[in-house]
């Protein structure tokens, strides 16, 4: 779990469950404030029917009661009923009161431009809740349906892992990154956990024992309490060595580059099995 209030360090980083998780929590920042105007410019930003004059009305007037997770959606309960949700994609951010909780995203420009702001929630003490997203790959919606994902990879538990896995032919890190089995592990998280794990990310992801499975389940828990409590996705003991020529931190081998649904994977060929 992300320590409540860490600011985490994220230089070098992509919005993954860890991110996400620490977004929450500066949502909670929010809740029960009146909200007295809403901004959304960008109506492209906008999803499934979506649009500026619907956020206002589902908004505008009212207060949030409660910010969610499911993987690395981000869901805002109003007291109205409708909820808000919020995608990231590579380079968004959630800023409450001008503050993210991380730093710099790795694929996101470090200068500030106020057009990258495409939804902004002003309340009535002055303060605000801003999605930032440069390169606009997340999106915003209203009332998101969350019925195609699978298990939250925080909360997962061992026997909901081995269901997810079970009598897939899949390769095992594309199984974990299919967010309609598992909800939240990303690329850097998926190349982490699977080193940790010691299993090959091109295992069929139905091949694996009831040992394994319990292995990889309780590596899940440690390796997202690892990454959380560091500051960020990025800061696995693997990330350093994501490059050519890079060597396995636990014995020395060459890493060997994939590319995984269409990821590029960097995993140990000798202890990785």
């Amino acid at each position: 779990m992300v320590p409540t209030g860490r600011r985490l360090a994220t230089l070098g980083t992509v919005p993954e469950l860890p991110e996400v998780e620490v977004y929450r929590q500066r949502a909670e920042a929010a809740v029960g404030r009146e909200i007295a105007a809403v901004d959304a410019p960008d109506r492209w930003y906008l999803k499934h029917g979506a649009t500026p004059s619907a956020l206002g009305a589902v908004l505008v007037g009212t207060r949030l009661r409660g910010a969610r997770r499911i993987g690395k959606l981000l869901l805002l309960d109003t007291e109205r009923g409708p909820v808000v949700g919020i995608r990231f994609g590579m380079t968004g951010q959630l800023v409450v009161d001008g503050d993210s909780g991380v730093g710099e995203l790795l694929y996101a420009p470090v200068r500030r431009d106020p057009a990258w702001d495409r939804l902004t929630v002003r309340f009535a003490d002055g303060g605000s809740l801003v999605v930032r997203d440069p390169r606009r790959l997340g999106g915003v919606t209203i009332d998101p349906d969350t019925s195609h994902l699978g298990p939250d990879a925080l909360v997962i538990t061992r026997d909901q892992l081995a269901a997810a896995l079970a009598g897939s032919t899949a390769p095992l890190k594309a199984r974990l990154l299919d967010q309609a089995r598992v909800a939240g592990i990303g690329n850097l998280v998926g190349d982490e956990l699977l080193w940790r794990a010691g299993l090959s990310p091109l295992r069929e992801a139905g091949s694996l024992t009831r040992d394994e499975v319990a292995r990889l389940h309780r590596e899940l828990g440690r390796t997202l309490a690892a990454l959380s409590g560091r500051g960020g996705s990025h800061r696995g003991d693997l990330m350093d060595e994501r490059h050519p020529g890079g060597r396995c931190p636990r014995d020395g081998t060459e890493l060997r580059k994939s590319v995984i649904g269409g990821r590029t994977t960097w995993w140990c060929p000798l202890h990785q099995v």
